[in-house]
């Protein structure tokens, strides 16, 4: 590689630049630089770049020349760097390194830039690949992304703030993309922050308007780089990233190499005739001077690459991930559940956030922000401005600091909106990060109404505020406050300038937050609008439309009158007077655009197309396409996430693939950081933590010895702590410190130096239920336990084993055995943290087949019925009402639901049968006689009991089971069939239990669900073996035995067969599908994709009724529209199992 100085005035003349060269394809990567200077040069001729091969011998044989050039140009505002390739220039597009020695070993080439601040020369850090792959690299001397073959131009610095910057960290597009004709890049400083206060705009990059072209009208004009001769050009403030639509530079070389190439100009500004694919097809696309922008239609809101029809209800789904310090207590969770509900008419949003465990909840109760950027992205307008989703769209990055006083402790929150999905779902990723104040248990957080001003530039809004919060427990109260500073970068249109005001104001009237510890969600409310940013102390009465008090449907907008009169109109895809709208069915009345090899599928206020198998649906949501012209960005290099040794790339439905960090980091996939493990003090108090990227090691200091985690002195006495010693010195819970006896074993009473509470713990420091005494009462007695109390079971022994190897406190991967109350094995084991779970017998050994992967548990089911503490009910049957029900199956019961129509009468639920010592799974109902069937995993028994008043449970079968699950009632052969996941079969017997044989005993794992069709003589069941699920079917007597679906399934929890349909639909609760196929197979279409966790199913009417283990609940789901009408949520909560129609006749039954 060579570089000289050039500082002829003719060449700064022409470009009023300066060009660099830097090394071949094979070897360097251009590194952008600062300037010493404000104008000045370094430039020189082609580069000549050889590959050589040594020979045995020693001597060098030459296999190819490279020529080309890279140039970086400058000024005081802006950095450019320009790759020029001649034709014929590149000979070879690899190397083969010395370390290769026989070894048929060669490396591409690569072009891209390089931070180059890896303090390891064998990695590179922070990069971004143009072109890594053959294909791409001789597409350089062919393609541009600059209107001329062979040159390549970027945009690498500026002054001011830069749009449609591609992260660091992993490779982006190469040059062959088609879609992605230009590649801007920026190596970021500091990924994720701009200015909190707004700053003027400087200048983009140069776009020379052609000679004899007057410049656009309105655009301030400036001297930048200029092209042939002295007369200054015009630009265009503010231009876009370059890109095909803009225009380049001239920069003149040495005389020996060809000028030529570098005098160019672009002819092909993007336009929307060849690009309004980009637009939301409810938007219309617009040329402006210096490129196209999406404008939404009317009676359509948002950036005009996403819009929503305004006044409609929305929904958000989204994960949520966390690395917090509560008080002094660590808390991780990762990849819980978010959901949003959107009433776009008034602004109201609510959120809801699962399973982030209650010491850390508690904590972000104070948060509101968490649940206020959805205020802010849906608020409600006034006249003139815009909510977020009106300049964001759906994709933006929220960075969120909070500084908590008077401690001082701070979260950072990024949120990342990751498009639109199916029904206009947005999703979105949620990351936690920091320290929190400590909450205790009975405090509530009262967060009073406020105003808040954001700023605007063309890519980011900023915000910053001062907020003052209530805790509340009983009479006492407390204010506390907290400073946050917001950031939200996103992807503007940079052509249509002067849209938005630089300043407005969210004003929030109605805010609230608390934590239901019950069903363990994490709830924030709140209504606002966005306006002026102006005092509004003398502003008139403002019109219903716009503070949100009008009596419009939440289906419907509300139109400004006179005055304060408003009108009502139904929002698009509904139809009615605006206080009654009702949905339009676009695919039933031909409405839809839906293009071929398509299927319409309606949905509330809209519809979406799903493609037939084979094809993938295309940018524009109607047409479909062949899946093997889809690349997989995961695959060719083109993904955005970090280098593979920090994170992994996951396909993903739309093509835009999701990040995922790797074990031992921390971020959003893109940009992973090292999570510091020693800062949780895992290593033996006698050793040192050693942090290593994606890892750590414990070393033993002089005079111990052994593996870090535990140390003895060389002499060979122990040094190893107690459980309770440990935990002594590092608290499970925030302000106490275990209080041990001379030995360290745990003290029998345990007493909470901050707060008060005492309470008993058995030996291994677990508190003892019903023993917690209130602050200032007489604490409990506590002492040996007494003679009848139970020994320890096997769980509890190795349990305590295992605590004891691991020095008090194991470490994130190492396994520690779960025990229930009763000291028996939970049904689900998790290994640490790592998020590999699998399902037990009573005995604590593995299923097989029920290894899951991280985010996605297996659907364990309990051997052993938990203890009852009140006293048994008579197990007869409570008489149902007449007509329709539901019977669903909890644990020790069975429910009863009446239905009114479709509807729940939630009100008139009621238990039905009470059976003691039971786990009721399977369910089924016989018509003919009225009387309802049910498998118990518990006594492994299969019972019935008529529903006649006061009737009692009969067992029919009591032998030969170890873990009957399905079950299914066919009333016109007067026969059931069940499964038994425990002995991997399929049987079935007359419904007074004779005549028992088996059907199938091969080739199951994990049989759950199975279902009959009477009328055709069709059994169907699912198996979710984790390695290979299916549903299967054969007839009733077991012939003909196939595989019916084995593609595209993950958890096939629960079947039903619709004898009016004739459909087989299936709960998946791995892919979170409520899916239906014809019993050949055929036909296979997805009702609903957005389940939580079903578990069975069933089908009456035009209405699905599943029981769900995330809502312990019975969901209710329309068959044609695919949306969720209701829920029943029983008043005890535990997870509900099988559920069952009850009709009043027979269904479909012969005479």
């Amino acid at each position: 590689m060579c570089h000289q100085p050039k500082n002829r005035p003719p060449v700064t003349a022409r470009a009023g630049c300066v060009g660099e060269e830097s090394g071949p394809g094979g070897g360097g990567s251009p590194t952008p630089s600062s300037p010493r200077q404000p104008f000045g040069c370094l430039s020189a001729g082609s580069l000549n770049a050889p590959s050589v091969r040594r020979r045995q011998r020693g001597s060098l044989c030459l296999l190819g020349l490279n020529t080309f050039q890279a140039v970086i140009a400058y000024d005081e505002e802006d950095t450019y760097a320009i790759f020029l390739y001649p034709e014929g220039g590149l000979q070879f597009l690899g190397t083969r390194p010395k370390e290769s020695y026989n070894v048929q070993l060669e490396l591409p080439a690569r072009v891209g830039f390089s931070r180059g601040d890896s303090d390891d020369g064998r990695r590179e850090g922070l990069f971004y690949s143009v072109a890594s792959t053959e294909q791409a690299l001789r597409h350089l001397e062919r393609g541009s992304n600059a209107g001329v073959p062979g040159v390549w131009v970027f945009h690498v610095g500026s002054s001011g703030p830069l749009e449609h910057v591609e992260p660091g960290g992993g490779e982006g597009a190469s040059p062959g993309t088609p879609q992605s004709p230009a590649a801007p890049t920026e190596p970021p400083a500091r990924p994720g922050w701009a200015p909190t206060s707004p700053r003027p705009r400087h200048r983009g990059q140069p776009s020379i308007v052609p000679a004899g072209l007057p410049a656009a009208p309105g655009q301030e004009r400036s001297r930048r780089l200029q092209p042939d001769g002295d007369t200054p050009q015009s630009y265009p403030a503010n231009p876009a990233s370059y890109s095909s639509g803009h225009h380049g530079v001239g920069v003149e070389e040495d005389v020996h190499f060809n000028t030529d190439v570098f005098t160019y100009s672009a002819g092909s500004k993007e336009t929307c005739a060849r690009h309004h694919g980009r637009c939301s097809p409810h938007a219309f696309c617009t040329d402006y001077a210096t490129g196209l922008c999406c404008h939404c239609q009317a009676s359509y809101y948002g950036n005009g690459r996403q819009c929503l029809p305004e006044g409609a209800v929305h929904r958000l789904n989204g994960k949520v991930s966390g690395s917090l310090e509560v008080g002094r207590m660590p808390v991780r969770f990762q990849d819980v559940d978010l959901h949003a509900y959107i009433v776009g008419s008034d602004g109201r949003a609510y959120t809801a956030i699962s399973g982030v465990p209650a010491p850390a909840a508690r904590a972000l109760l104070p948060l509101l922000p968490l649940g206020g950027l959805f205020g802010w992205l849906f608020a409600l307008e006034e006249p003139g401005y815009e909510n977020g989703f009106s300049i964001t769209g759906a994709e933006f990055t929220q960075n969120l600091e909070v500084t908590f006083y008077p401690g001082e402790e701070q979260v950072h929150i990024t949120q990342t909106a990751e498009g639109l999905g199916p029904d206009n779902y947005l999703s979105l990723k949620t990351h936690i990060q920091g320290q929190v104040p400590f909450i205790p248990e009975n405090f509530t957080v009262h967060v009073g109404p406020y105003k808040e001003l954001y700023h605007y530039s063309s890519s980011a809004v900023t915000s910053s505020a001062h907020r003052d919060y209530v805790l509340t427990s009983g009479a006492a109260n407390q204010t506390l406050s907290y400073r946050l500073r917001q950031n939200i970068t996103f992807s503007g249109c940079p052509h249509a300038r002067g849209r938005l005001p630089p300043l407005q104001r969210l004003s929030v009237a109605r805010a609230f937050a608390l934590y239901d510890g019950q069903e363990q969600a994490l709830r924030y409310a709140l209504a606002g609008r966005i306006g002026s940013a102006h005092d509004d102390a003398e502003t008139p009465p403002v019109n219903p439309c716009h503070d949100g008090t009008h009596t419009c449907e939440a289906t419907a907008r509300c139109q400004p009158g006179t005055g304060l009169g408003y009108t009502c109109e139904c929002a698009d895809g509904y139809r009615g007077d605006g206080r009654g709208c009702q949905d339009v069915d676009e695919c039933g009345e031909g409405l839809s655009q839906c293009g071929p090899f398509s299927v319409c599928l309606n949905a509330p206020g809209s519809y979406r197309c799903e493609c037939r198998s084979g094809y993938w649906l295309a940018e524009d949501g109607h047409a479909c396409v062949p899946l093997a012209l889809l690349a997989d960005p995961c695959e060719d290099g083109s993904h955005p996430c970090a280098p593979g040794d920090r994170a992994r790339c996951l396909p993903r439905a739309g093509g835009l693939p999701a990040c995922e960090c790797l074990p031992g980091y921390t971020g959003d996939g893109r940009d992973c950081t090292d999570v510091d493990e020693c800062a949780e003090n895992p290593c033996h108090p006698a050793a040192a933590c050693y942090n290593t990227p994606g890892s750590f090691s414990c070393r033993c200091q002089p005079g111990y010895e052994g593996d870090g985690f535990q140390c003895t002195h060389a002499q060979g006495s122990t040094q190893r702590l107690t459980p309770c010693e440990h935990e002594r010195l590092y608290p499970r819970v925030p302000g106490h410190a275990a209080q041990c006896d001379e030995r360290g074993e745990y003290r029998p009473l345990q007493c909470h130096g901050g707060t008060g509470h005492c309470w008993c713990v058995d030996a291994a420091g677990q508190e003892i239920a019903g023993t917690r005494t209130a602050p200032g009462s007489t604490p409990p007695r506590c002492g040996n336990p007494e003679p009848t109390e139970r020994p320890p079971s096997m769980c509890e022994r190795w349990r305590q084993s295992l605590l004891e190897h691991y020095g008090g406190s194991p470490r994130g991967d190492q396994y520690v055995p779960q025990c229930d109350a009763g000291g028996h094995f939970t049904p689900l084991q998790c290994h640490g943290d790592s998020g590999y779970c699998w399902c037990v017998d009573e005995s604590g050994r593995e299923i097989q087949g029920t290894r899951s992967e991280p985010g996605s548990p297996p659907p364990c089911l309990p051997s052993v019925a938990p203890p009852s503490v009140r006293p048994s009910p008579r197990p007869d049957v409570s008489p149902p009402g007449t007509g329709t029900f539901l019977l669903y199956a909890q644990g020790q019961q069975i429910g009863y639901l009446p239905l009114n129509g479709t509807r729940l009468q939630k009100e008139e639920a009621k238990t039905l049968l009470s059976l003691h010592g039971s786990i009721v799974v399977g369910i089924d109902y016989d018509c003919r006689e009225r009387t309802v069937y049910w498998t118990d995993v518990a006594g492994r028994t299969i019972s019935r009991a008529s529903l006649e008043p006061g009737a009692e449970p009969e067992t029919v079968i009591s032998s030969g089971l170890l873990s009957p699950e399905g079950l299914a009632v066919d009333h016109l052969r007067r026969a059931m069939f069940w499964t038994d996941s425990g002995l991997d079969k399929i049987e079935r017997a007359r419904l007074d239990g004779s005549e028992r044989r088996v059907l199938f005993d091969t080739e199951l794992v994990n049989p759950r669900a199975i279902a009959v069709d009477p009328v055709r003589g069709n059994l169907y069941w699912t198996d979710w073996n984790r390695e290979a699920p299916k549903i299967e079917t054969a007839t009733v007597n077991g012939a003909n035995r196939r595989v019916l679906v084995n593609k595209d399934i993950g958890l096939p929890n629960g079947l039903t067969f619709d004898p009016f349909s004739k459909l087989l639909c299936w709960a998946d609760a791995g892919t979170k599908n409520l899916e239906c196929t014809f019993p050949d197979g055929a036909g296979r279409r997805i009702i609903q994709n957005n389940l939580n966790y079903p578990f069975s199913i069933i089908s009456y009417a035009d209405h699905f009724y599943h029981t769900d283990w995330r809502r312990d609940g019975v969901i209710a789901v329309n068959k044609e529209t695919g949306s969720f009408t209701d829920e029943y949520l029983p008043e005890h909560r535990s997870h509900l199992y099988g559920i069952t129609a009850v009709y009043p006749y027979c269904p479909g039954a012969r005479k």
